[in-house]
């Protein structure tokens, strides 16, 4: 399965890479898998209470659990049920998916709606959602249909102390929860190792990651963001996140051409399509994934100076990279600079 926000390719948009790759002094357990359509990593310093197979078989369980529940190409997960829905009466959903739906709202609130998980059906107009990509680019009358179908003031959460509920003010409402996922889920399976006694741990799910405690030659652990190029390796800065979330979206890999024209997977909600401003690349160190993967996102689709203003004014840690005709320059926020530990060259 291809979760809208690493698209086609399935991978990051801007990876966050563990740095400590060489000897260890502490034993160290490591596990790599798929979920969302996309990679994950696990290191676990320490032990595991049954060793790497049960961290192996837990961990991926517990991703298997969450991506049955928010996949928008399972036909048969909560959120595509919903979404086939046309009732406008409550529909029963998990906890959980309640709880990413809220964050993603009041991310989408704070944003002034350059968030908005309802943007499915413009996802899928543009090619980057279940639906097929489009031979040619939509028209405007298409684009204008679809967007009559989005809003994130059409979309409502009912939370109680035993149930849950979603409930869509039009009947043709989609919801897309691609854009927190890979935060939602690298939250979970840190709560998780919390629970199993775990202290000392790196979690990335491709471009969305939790880590605390030391590594395994007991230092902090550091992460990479990429530079915006097609080498894994490429560098852009290191960063110390001090057991803070860290999340980067990018637009520089997950696109389609159509007549020589490049299109980006990041649409902007307001105007229906794809980005083409510089940015390429943001990054956010938050308290949890699933904020930090909701906040990179909206400030993709605004744009650098618009992204680095809106940090500033909220008190944001935010790393941005823009292209440029020389190459790619990199800004950040006040809020950033303490977990710099390598600026970019």
């Amino acid at each position: 399965m291809l979760w809208n926000k690493v698209g086609i390719v399935a991978v990051a948009l801007s990876v966050l890479l563990g740095c400590e790759n060489q000897a260890s002094e502490n034993p160290m357990l490591e596990i790599h898998g798929r979920t969302m359509g996309t990679f994950y990593g696990v290191k676990v310093v320490g032990d595991f209470p049954g060793g790497q197979a049960a961290l192996q078989s837990e961990v991926d369980a517990l991703l298997k659990h969450y991506n049955d529940e928010i996949s928008t190409y399972d036909p048969n997960s909560s959120l595509s049920k919903f979404n086939q829905s046309t009732s406008l009466k409550p529909f029963p959903v998990s906890q959980d998916m309640a709880d990413i739906v809220i964050s993603a709202v009041r991310t989408g609130e704070r944003t002034h709606g350059v968030l908005d998980v309802t943007v499915g059906p413009l996802v899928n107009l543009w090619g980057f959602g279940p639906d097929k990509r489009p031979i040619k680019t939509p028209t405007d009358q298409q684009i204008a249909a679809a967007r009559k179908r989005v809003g994130i003031d059409r979309l409502h959460v009912e939370v109680s102390a035993d149930h849950a509920t979603l409930r869509k003010d039009v009947p043709e409402l989609y919801v897309d929860l691609s854009t927190v996922g890979e935060g939602f889920g690298a939250d979970k399976v840190a709560e998780f190792l919390e629970s199993k006694g775990v202290h000392n741990y790196l979690v990335e799910i491709a471009g969305a990651s939790r880590s605390r405690g030391l590594n395994a030659k007991g230092d902090p652990w550091k992460l990479a963001i990429q530079k915006p190029t097609d080498e894994i390796e490429d560098v852009q800065a290191i960063v110390r996140p001090d057991g803070r979330a860290v999340s980067t979206s990018g637009s520089y890999r997950n696109y389609f051409k159509i007549d020589g024209k490049r299109y980006s997977h990041i649409i902007d909600p307001v105007t229906g399509k794809p980005i083409t401003h510089d940015l390429v690349s943001a990054t956010v160190i938050a308290s949890t994934a699933l904020e930090a993967d909701g906040l990179d996102t909206a400030l993709m689709v605004m744009g650098p100076e618009k992204a680095l203003a809106f940090a500033q004014e909220n008190n944001l840690a935010v790393y941005l990279v823009s292209k440029t005709d020389t190459g790619f320059k990199a800004t950040y926020s006040d809020a950033f600079k303490p977990y710099l530990v390598k600026p970019s060259s």
